[in-house]
């Protein structure tokens, strides 16, 4: 089976429309009010231009911003980036915790003591630590020999 071409369309706002410009098809404009639409409308542009089926080919909007909002976009993604390392730091030191108090506690009583219910306990403790995580998938499952 065939690649599809993939075309790469450029959208600037300019007013309260996108601009919708394919820079490898010289002459294949289009516009929208709405950026979720861009792949539609530019689709229709680019399948009369070359006079093929818009299921032929593929488009990928890029929509070009000012320097501010796209500074403003890499601090979102950065602290959404940190966030995921938090939370994931957040799951493991709570896994440890459960770890350590069921050695002296049942599951309900170290919920209560974390402010967790005893089911979130089974589910810390049936985790491996994260450092672990992989390694016992990779060893090999014990065999047992055939008795002779």
């Amino acid at each position: 089976m065939a690649m599809k071409a993939t075309y790469r369309v450029t959208a600037r706002r300019t007013g309260d429309w996108w601009a919708l410009e394919v820079p490898e098809l010289p002459g294949v404009f289009s516009q929208t009010k709405r950026l979720d639409k861009a792949a539609e409308q530019i689709s229709e542009a680019i399948s009369v231009m070359l006079d093929i089926e818009p299921k032929e080919f593929e488009v990928q909007v890029e929509p070009v911003l000012p320097a501010e909002a796209q500074k403003a976009l890499q601090e979102a993604s950065r602290a959404r980036r940190d966030a995921e390392k938090a939370s994931e730091a957040e799951r493991e030191a709570l896994r440890h915790a459960a770890a350590v108090l069921t050695k002296e506690l049942s599951q309900r009583d170290a919920g209560r003591v974390m402010g967790l219910s005893f089911q979130r306990v089974s589910q810390l403790l049936s985790v491996p630590p994260r450092r672990q995580r992989g390694r016992a998938d990779a060893r090999p499952a014990r065999r047992e020999r055939a008795a002779s």
